[in-house]
């Protein structure tokens, strides 16, 4: 009888686990269900993300790259019409007449030309069609070393100049010319190798002074401080070894050295130099930021100079 009553209302063992089952199914399948939309969920985050960071990093290069020229007429032209160009990259494997005309042109300019594979300007381009060849600009024209000497006589002041010894961060560059500008030194000169030129981040650094202070750039420091020791100016390096700067005169046609970020002062321009100046630290660590020392030197020579 109890066996007819199970089999009549469904309730048998088999029926049982048939429903538990089912329903053990339902749930499981909504576990699945829930969790593929979590997984929608989070690759449609992630490709928001993505996309997101994709834009930014094309708005960066964007921003940092205004004065990035590339085609071959566009970088011929730009030769043509003396601008002044930093760096010029050319796909190695190319040597026809165009390219020729343009890396010669480079070469008279005393552009920096480096040949590189096809895929690395693939990489730089931004327009996707360089042709071969692509062309740093300089946000301003540079100058020569006589415009900034007779900046100077213009003032009738005595030469106040900044050397910087293969400097290769942009906001370090653009922090120092900010520097001299404020100081009132009447030019800076850079290295036409291993060093960064007048980027558009350097601009930006600058806070436009750029183009208020003159920059030459040069291919031999060393060579250059010599010639303007005939002029009778006279060179200080920072350097943590040297003499306190508040013991060195200051107060004269002087050129203030400033080295390379990582290794400082190469031995040749330091030995071109007529003192060292070492600037009194008392904490823990032993080294200053280029532009931060850059600085420091600037105000100390701005102090004796208006003693």
């Amino acid at each position: 009888m109890a066996d007819r009553k199970n089999r009549r209302y469904g309730k048998s063992d088999a029926g049982k686990r048939t429903r538990a089952g089912s329903s053990d199914t339902r749930r499981e399948n909504g576990r699945r269900y829930a969790g593929g939309s979590r997984q929608r969920r989070f690759e449609a985050a992630d490709k928001s993300r993505y996309d997101a960071e994709s834009s930014d990093v094309q708005e960066r290069r964007t921003e940092e790259d205004p004065n990035r020229i590339e085609g071959r007429n566009a970088v011929l032209e730009a030769f043509r019409a003396g601008r002044s160009v930093d760096k010029l990259f050319v796909q190695a494997d190319l040597h026809d007449g165009v390219v020729s005309s343009i890396t010669r042109l480079a070469r008279e300019a005393g552009t920096v030309v480096s040949y590189v594979p096809k895929n690395r300007l693939d990489m730089m381009s931004e327009t996707g069609s360089h042709q071969g060849v692509i062309a740093e600009a300089a946000a301003v024209d540079y100058v020569d070393i006589d415009d900034i000497l007779k900046r100077a006589e213009e003032k009738g002041e005595k030469p106040f100049i900044f050397l910087l010894d293969d400097i290769e961060d942009p906001h370090n560059l653009g922090a120092i010319i900010r520097t001299a500008n404020l100081a009132g030194a009447h030019g800076v000169i850079i290295t036409r190798h291993h060093s960064v030129g007048l980027t558009a981040v350097v601009a930006k650094a600058s806070a436009g002074a750029v183009n208020y202070t003159p920059v030459a750039r040069v291919t031999n420091l060393a060579a250059t401080i010599d010639e303007l020791k005939q002029k009778g100016i006279w060179f200080v390096c920072a350097a943590m070894d040297g003499t306190p700067m508040y013991d060195i005169d200051m107060t004269g046609p002087i050129g203030i050295v400033i080295g390379n970020e990582g290794s400082g002062v190469s031995r040749l321009v330091r030995e071109k130099c007529d003192y060292t100046a070492s600037i009194p630290m008392k904490g823990d660590i032993d080294s200053l930021n280029a532009s931060v020392a850059a600085g420091v030197l600037a105000y100390e020579a701005v102090r004796q100079r208006r003693m």
